[in-house]
């Protein structure tokens, strides 16, 4: 039996998970027309491969990798292309992104799906999963054929598969994990091969009983039963829980031989060299202030609206919130299409979330630190960021900070501890940006000064040159 260990803090916030686990994944209808960000990972936006009026079908690339860090999008049903241009997306920024404009044809005709062989080299097989969209889809969306590279230098022993979903709320993993455990096994299998792992151990919190049994029955890995404690599914909590290993700031976990993927990412991983299917859709958990909180598999680029009316949204709706309660983002507007890092809509009421309390003075009792899972000093963090001293703020780790939520929800003051924390990065960011903009200016005119000076003496020469000349002559 594995022994299991224990990283710091962490809270035990309601669950509300029941409530959208009653009934099988969803297959929502098509609506009537899908917005497909070009930009939906970690990286260099895709390059637009279609035009208005073209006819695309389904699983056809209409956005290409531009750069290493970068990922395919495609189409993700047959239909006409409406535009390419600014739309609205998901993004606490708030701000537009390039994105397709697909009208769908209600044919759903694919393109020629070619499966691939699982023994194939593992640099072809990895420019396969690049090619086929494959991020990490339990958040991160960094593109998952890097991760998939450990390089000669590192030996990865252990593949963690992330099911442990601690977040309030979000149910996506464990329905995916009740249904559709062979395609995560499968998937599994060939990460392990493209790292060379030893052993594949899955984690899944103790609070998901049938998720835990599906994936025994599944075989290939070792399934173990974690503590339920948010935030248990964060990437290092879960690695040091289940390896006791501790990932230290500014070093990746392959350096210490193990690596991490969510288990939507090894399904992507599956069906992309198995079948030969690109990313085209994600299980979205839609729930809060609705008549049927559920599971939808929801095309890439459906508009968010579109799922909520499946689900009922029901009177006295404000508003939702993509991700969860506690790390999740307000939405601009429900019009913003599903992307491949969203994991659940929770659609707001005043009941459900009743409006902040006025924060009073911090009273210094330090159950921040305690719930604390990076081991920081919240409360020095927070006075630091609000006096701006930000050089103080980095001392004391600030970038270690994961945004967790913990120190906010244990605050007795009401006080925003992360609102802090996030306003003093921006700020650390805009002034290296300022600095290095600086840096260049500074360089470009020593550049310039001494390129007229350069020239002062060519032409001085040329001068002197033709004066010594004339005096020959």
């Amino acid at each position: 039996m594995r022994q299991l260990y224990h990283f710091n803090g962490g809270v035990h916030p309601p669950q509300h998970k029941d409530q959208s686990t009653i009934d099988p994944i969803r297959i929502p209808p098509l609506p009537e027309k899908l917005i497909i960000p070009l930009h939906q990972h970690i990286g260099s936006s895709a390059k637009a491969l279609v035009q208005p009026g073209e006819r695309v079908l389904k699983g056809q690339m209409i956005g290409q990798p531009e750069g290493h860090v970068s990922s395919a999008i495609h189409a993700p049903t047959s239909g006409k292309i409406l535009s390419v241009g600014m739309e609205p997306v998901p993004h606490p920024s708030g701000l537009d992104a390039l994105c397709v404009i697909l009208e769908p044809d209600g044919l759903e005709e694919w393109i020629e799906r070619v499966p691939l062989d699982p023994e194939m080299d593992p640099g072809t097989m990895r420019t396969k999963l690049k090619d086929a969209g494959v991020v990490g889809l339990g958040g991160a969306v960094f593109p998952s054929f890097i991760k998939l590279n450990p390089g000669s230098k590192n030996k990865v022993r252990t593949l963690i598969l992330n099911g442990a979903e601690c977040e309030p709320y979000i149910t996506c993993d464990d329905l995916l994990m009740r249904e559709r455990a062979f395609e995560i096994a499968e998937g599994a299998k060939l990460m392990q091969r493209l790292l060379g792992a030893e052993e594949v151990v899955l984690g899944i919190e103790d609070n998901k009983p049938l998720a835990i049994e599906a994936m025994k029955s599944a075989g290939g890995m070792e399934v173990v039963a974690v503590p339920t404690v948010y935030p248990g599914g964060g990437a290092k909590q879960l690695i040091k829980v289940l390896t006791g290993v501790e990932v230290p700031a500014g070093e990746r976990s392959t350096d210490l031989g193990v690596q991490c993927f969510n288990v939507a990412t090894a399904a992507s991983v599956y069906r992309a060299i198995r079948l030969g299917e690109p990313v085209l859709s994600r299980i979205v958990t839609i729930t809060g202030n609705v008549a049927q909180p559920g599971n939808y598999e929801a095309l890439i680029g459906t508009p968010v609206d579109h799922l909520i009316r499946q689900a009922g949204a029901l009177p006295g709706s404000s508003g939702a919130i993509m991700g969860g309660p506690m790390m999740g983002i307000d939405l601009p507007s429900t019009h913003v299409p599903v992307v491949k890092a969203m994991n659940c809509v929770i659609v707001k009421s005043e009941a459900l979330f009743p409006k902040a309390l006025d924060p009073m003075p911090c009273i210094r009792c330090a159950r921040c630190a305690e719930s604390c899972p990076a081991e920081l000093q919240p409360q020095e963090l927070y006075w630091f960021a609000k006096a701006k001293n930000f050089g103080k703020a980095q001392e004391y780790a600030l970038f270690d900070c994961i945004e967790c939520g913990c120190c906010s929800y244990v605050c007795p003051s009401h006080i925003p501890l992360v609102q802090y924390y996030r306003y003093a990065k921006s700020e650390i960011w805009a002034q290296e940006r300022e600095k290095k903009a600086s840096d260049l200016a500074r360089l470009r005119h020593e550049f310039r000064v001494e390129r007229m000076e350069r020239d002062k003496r060519e032409k001085a020469e040329r001068l002197a040159q033709k004066s010594a000349q004339a005096k020959e002559l």
